[in-house]
């Protein structure tokens, strides 16, 4: 399952530039809408898209019992990780939630490591999760609300946990799927999971069309967050290591940043650029063993 490295590089892009957009195509979308609605037609809405493409592709969507496995270990990162997102927004500054979730790298690297000796880190890339996770809070360090409520800070754990458990989980199933069908599968469980949902939401049903801005982020996250970033992410995560996969959520934040003064006008102090600088850095050494024994290889 070999790919060119531009091949591989090109996808990993664009699922880092899709979840650097999707923050602000959420905060649109639930300006008018309940976000736990959002998020239930937006699975549900996707899940119809990604059985049409399915179809389009002659793809197809076992249900043997492997592959169930695989969908529900991929829905950890669909229902699971975006439901404590939309949770913990309620207590936490956006700057404080990216931050947390940016030392999922450094968690995924560890469990790998550690515990379940699936992978082996060199001096190099410690250093470079570290510096990269340095200049992360170094970005934030002044956004960052000083009052940090702590039911907040667990349900962002909770969040991180499940996004680095399905990477985990779907690698080690590995089930013979395609990125499309796992993707669709992966969905499909995630609209059935957000039902036990409704109960508790039902009060705040959506009784009116909203807006264009609202739809637009809505449109975004339903077909580029729920579908094309899950095929990159399933595409990728069957090809590199769960950490370096992971790692993506360490630039999502900065390119987020950066976005934002681009699009919106937004201020980008001199400790912001000199994070985004030393997190960039970080991430260079990090990839540097895997660049520098793909270039060797190709050599030979």
């Amino acid at each position: 399952m070999k790919s060119s490295l531009p091949v591989m590089a090109s996808i990993y892009a664009l699922l880092v530039f899709i979840w650097a957009t999707t923050p602000l195509a959420i905060v649109w979308s639930v300006q008018e809408v309940h976000p736990m609605w959002v998020l239930i037609i937006r699975y549900f809405g996707a899940s119809v898209i990604a059985l049409f493409l399915l179809k389009l592709m002659r793809d197809p969507l076992p249900f043997d019992s492997t592959s169930l496995k695989s969908y529900v270990a991929g829905s950890l990162n669909l229902i699971g990780a975006q439901l404590f997102i939309y949770l913990a927004a309620n207590y936490l500054t956006s700057g404080l939630m990216a931050l947390i979730f940016g030392f999922s790298p450094l968690i995924a690297g560890l469990i790998g490591h550690v515990i379940l000796k699936t992978q082996r880190l060199i001096w190099l890339q410690w250093v470079g999760m570290a510096i990269a996770v340095s200049g992360l809070t170094f970005v934030f360090a002044d956004s960052a609300d000083s009052k940090i409520n702590p039911l907040g800070v667990v349900l962002m754990l909770i969040s991180m946990v499940s996004y680095i458990s399905s990477i985990f989980w779907v690698k080690q199933i590995n089930a013979p799927l395609k990125p499309m069908s796992q993707a669709t599968g992966s969905l499909i469980v995630s609209a059935l999971g957000s039902l036990l949902i409704i109960p508790f939401i039902w009060q705040h049903f959506p009784t009116a069309m909203p807006g264009g801005r609202a739809m637009i982020g809505f449109i975004f996250t339903m077909i580029m967050s729920s579908i094309v970033a899950m095929l990159c992410y399933f595409w990728l995560i069957k090809r590199l290591n769960a950490s370096t996969v992971s790692l993506s959520n360490v630039m999502t934040p900065v390119i987020a940043l950066v976005l934002g003064a681009t699009l919106n006008n937004e201020h980008i102090s001199p400790n912001a650029f000199f994070g985004i600088v030393v997190v960039m850095f970080g991430i260079v050494m990090y990839f540097w063993k895997e660049w520098r024994e793909q270039y060797f290889s190709k050599l030979r």
